[in-house]
Parts: C-alpha cells; structure tokens; sequence
C-alpha cells in the first residue's frame, strides 16, 4: 500500500498563525488591470467634484477670484420727471466803463456881466507905514464872484510883509465908504476892455489894467490864473494885485534878472517868464526887493 505524504510548502507561502494558535490564511493578491484602474480614475474625478461642490456651498474660500460679478435684479421703473424748462437766454450785461480821470479845467465865468458893481461892505485897519492910501473893492453883478470874499483877500495880499509895504513909504486901508483914493474893480473881460479901452488900453479880453484911479483886474485871470504861472491861483491873485497897485505907486514894467532868479512883480509874466521863475510878491522873505532891468 502506498502511502501518500502532503507536499511540504515554501516558507514564505507558510500561513501566518492565527490569534486562536492555527494559522491565517491569506489572500491571494489580485492583479490591477486596465479596467479597473480607468475606474480609480473616475472615482477620484468625482470625490474631487464633489468637495470642490461642497467648498462653495459652505462658504469655504478656494482658488476661485474673490470678486464675481452677481446679477443685478432689474429697479422697479421711476416715474418720468417732469423735464426742466430751459433757461430764456437773456442779454449779457453791458460793463460800464471806467471814467478816466481828467484835469479839472476852472472855470473862467461868463465874459459878461451886468455892467454894474457892488462895493465890498467891508472896512480894515491901515497896513505898511508912510503914505496911506484908501481904495475899495467892487465887483461886477453876475460874474460870480464874492465882493466881501474878494475884498478880505485883497486886503490880506497888500497887507503881506512881502507886499509893498516892506519899503516902509506906502501903506494901504480898505473902506467902503468915504473919500477913496482909487478902487478895486473885479470885471468881466468885456467890461474890462470896455473901460480900459476908453482910455486907449488893450487888453483883448484877457489881461488886467490900471487907468484913472481903477485898478481893473479881469475874472478870467482872477478864476484861472495864467498859463505861464505854474503856482497857485492864490499866489497869481497876488500877482495881479501886486503889479497893478505898484503901477500905482510909481512902478514901471521890468524883465527877468537872469534865468532861474523869481520874476519881477513888475514883469508881465503872463508873456513869458524869459528864463525866470513865477513870482507873486515885490520883495522877498528876507526884505530884498525883487527887482530887474526897466522895460522903456
């Protein structure tokens, strides 16, 4: 009889006992092939769509851009509104100019009068020493100018100490009434060259004169003054009054001295001044006469 004996296995194929002292069998290793690994494949392609799903659901944040535009519910449509008039054009305002200053021109007054005169209501002490002589002031109606105004300037002019009664030999008192020994007289240019023109004078209508016992002095110059006097009207007022009263007293016409030396009261300055500067008065502060060469 033949006894058959099991075939002893290789160890490594030996099953590995088990916890009850036997041994655990093992399983026999299974190949992977084609099939089943497509199937891995898909498997971890929809594991992966499926956490990608539940990331967004969850609020969780992924690589995806952080600002995504979203949809816009539509506004509910606003009533119309009522369309704005439009503005009626209207005329730009025109700019009013700038004035541009100008030089006053003064203002000569009319060149005629009334032909009559009102005498200053006024009376003065005498002033300077030596021979004293009345006179009054007078104006013509309608030229506007102030008698008493007139006469209290006047007055003032022939009581300056630069006046003529610096030399100590005249002296002068205004009055308005009693004996006079000659008078004042503020006249239109018409009435002036009426009355000094009788006595063979001309005076054109713009200079003054010394005739009989008038001292005829022309508004013009006294509201205007000279266009060859650059100093004050005040000081032209002097001018007149001076030259006229020295004729007066017994002063011829002179020239200027030599240029740049103040004019000789007694120059006609408003001819020209011949190098000379505008003057009013006879003398100077000091007491020195002004004088210059005689004029035949």
């Amino acid at each position: 009889m033949v006894t058959l004996v099991p075939e002893s296995r290789p160890a490594s194929r030996r099953a590995a006992p088990n916890r009850k002292g036997g041994r655990r069998r093992r399983r026999p290793r299974r190949r992977v092939g084609p099939g089943m690994l497509t199937a891995l494949v898909l498997s971890v392609l929809v594991l992966g769509a499926s956490v990608l799903l539940l990331n967004r659901t969850s609020g969780t944040p992924t690589a995806t851009p952080a600002t995504q535009a979203r949809a816009i519910p539509p506004a509910e449509a606003a009533p119309a509104a009522a369309p704005t008039p439009a503005p009626t054009p209207s005329a730009a305002p025109t700019p009013t100019p700038t004035p541009t200053p100008t030089a006053t021109e003064p203002d000569a007054g009319p060149t005629k009068g009334a032909g009559t005169f009102t005498i200053a209501p006024a009376n003065a002490k005498p002033v300077g020493r030596g021979n004293v002589r009345r006179y009054r002031v007078e104006v013509e109606d309608g030229i506007g100018i102030d008698a008493s105004a007139a006469a209290a300037q006047i007055h003032g002019i022939l009581g300056d100490p630069r006046g003529w009664t610096t030399d100590r030999k005249n002296g002068f008192q205004l009055v308005a009434s009693g004996p006079y020994n000659f008078t004042v007289k503020i006249a239109s240019p018409a009435t002036v060259d009426r009355i000094c023109g009788a006595s063979g004078l001309d005076t054109h209508g713009e200079v003054n004169c010394n005739v009989g016992d008038q001292v005829l002095v022309n508004s013009k110059r006294w509201n205007t003054g000279s266009p060859q006097f650059s100093g004050p009207i005040d000081d032209y007022r002097a001018l007149i009054i001076n030259h006229e009263v020295g004729h007066r007293i017994g002063h011829g016409h002179e020239t200027c001295p030599a240029p740049g030396k103040p004019a000789p009261a007694m120059m006609q300055q408003i001819y020209g001044l011949k190098g000379c500067t505008p003057n009013a008065w006879p003398y100077s502060a000091d007491g020195t006469y002004l004088s210059g060469p005689s004029v035949p």
